[in-house]
């Protein structure tokens, strides 16, 4: 030992100088070497198989101790000017601090992927208030980091950013709204991932498949993806469906536009005639003998003509039949709002309106059950004598012209 001592200082100074640095660099790298090759592959096994996440975390955080040999090391390298001393611990020393937050905000990634795998995520996100705690810690090191570069303490650099608060407000402006929106959002339980929602003003229609603090993604119906200021959900109206998919229904409200010139009065014959409606046939009964009753004792027998006397109407009739199919049909919930309801007649003609919902909210089971249900009324409409409105079409045209 004596001997390389002797050696090593019998070395000009630039030579001791390039030697010591090169053992402080071999040490470090050494070190380096240890920790992410020896240690960390052996504390694989024992750490989560699920995410690298972990992992980038502890090798961030390994990269903090080679930094560390460097900055108490770089002392004992000798004959380097007082400034190389300096900015070498100083670099080193802000590095640490780089490490440190980068091992933390790894660290914090994880917890979220952690959290994410429970069932109450999905009601309950913390993305958003994950990505806060990663901006006050990259905050609070790039303070640190500059103290140290600047050799000065951090309480100096804290003390001179009141001058500069409304750039930072201005700068982290949406920051701000988005933290804010993410506590109401969060806090009411207005979205979640996997909600349905619809919203104009950004063309966004669909689900909601990813909610941080600035943005909320939204994969529309055509699989593209609308990206959502996450203030914007607070500040504009937006529509979530939700309730109708927890409901277990999804309603159905629509009209068939019945020709007006096609209502008219049942005769006796008619009205036996769709007696053969089986759905039809307590309607029928309990009307024919309600209006047999008001006809006897409201009308003298002066009166008792067609039209001083309650009569059924094909337009009435077929309002009672829509009223039975639905309540019979089997795909449709027994435990929502059932109704049909004649609507405002207008230049279109006289609307009958379908207002229930589905037992169901799968969107293609909706929309053939929906479908099924028209295609039945409308062909079954000339069997009460009506007819559906339609505006002329150029064929209709054609055939009046062939008539003629």
């Amino acid at each position: 030992m004596e001997d390389l001592s002797t050696l090593f200082y019998s070395q000009p100074l630039w030579a001791q100088s390039l030697i010591g640095l090169a053992l402080l660099a071999i040490a470090s790298l050494t070190l380096n070497y240890v920790l992410k090759h020896v240690i960390l592959r052996v504390a694989a096994p024992y750490l989560d198989r699920q995410t690298k996440t972990i992992d980038k975390a502890a090798a961030w955080l390994a990269t903090a101790a080679p930094l560390m040999v460097i900055s108490r090391g770089i002392i004992l390298v000798p004959n380097l000017p007082e400034e190389i001393y300096t900015i070498v611990r100083n670099v080193a020393q802000a590095l640490i601090v780089i490490s440190v937050a980068m091992a933390i905000v790894r660290a914090l990634s994880y917890i979220n992927e952690l959290y994410e795998r429970q069932p109450r995520s999905r009601n309950r996100p913390i993305k958003g208030f994950v990505q806060v705690v990663k901006i006050i810690v990259l905050c609070g090191a790039a303070i640190i980091m500059i103290s140290v570069l600047i050799d000065e303490s951090p309480l100096l650099l804290l003390s001179g950013l009141g001058a500069v608060t409304a750039v930072l407000l201005l700068v982290f402006k949406d920051t701000i709204l988005s933290l804010v929106a993410s506590v109401q959002l969060t806090s009411n339980d207005m979205l979640r991932v996997g909600d349905w929602i619809t919203m104009p003003s950004m063309d966004a229609d669909g689900d909601v498949i990813d909610i941080s603090l600035h943005t909320v993604k939204v994969q529309n119906f055509d699989k593209t993806i609308t990206t959502i200021p996450t203030h914007r959900l607070v500040s504009d109206a937006f529509q979530n469906w939700r309730g109708m998919a927890e409901s277990g229904g999804r309603r159905i409200k629509r009209s068939l536009t019945i020709d007006q010139n096609s209502v008219r009065f049942l005769s006796d014959e008619e009205v036996i005639d769709l007696k053969k409606f089986r759905i039809l046939k307590p309607y029928l009964a309990a009307k024919r003998d309600e209006i047999a009753d008001w006809n006897q004792r409201e009308l003298t027998e002066e009166e008792a003509v067609p039209v001083n006397a309650r009569r059924l109407t094909n337009l009435g009739t077929m309002r009672a039949y829509m009223q039975a199919y639905i309540s019979w049909h089997p795909q449709i919930g027994d435990d929502f709002m059932m109704m049909v309801r004649q609507l405002a007649p207008g230049p279109q003609g006289v609307p009958l309106e379908i207002y229930c919902f589905t037992a169901t909210t799968a969107w293609d089971q909706y929309e053939g059950i929906q479908g099924d249900i028209f295609d039945h009324l409308l062909a079954i409409l000339p069997e009460f004598g009506l007819r559906v409105f339609q505006e002329p079409s150029g064929g209709d045209f054609q055939s009046l012209n062939s008539a003629k």
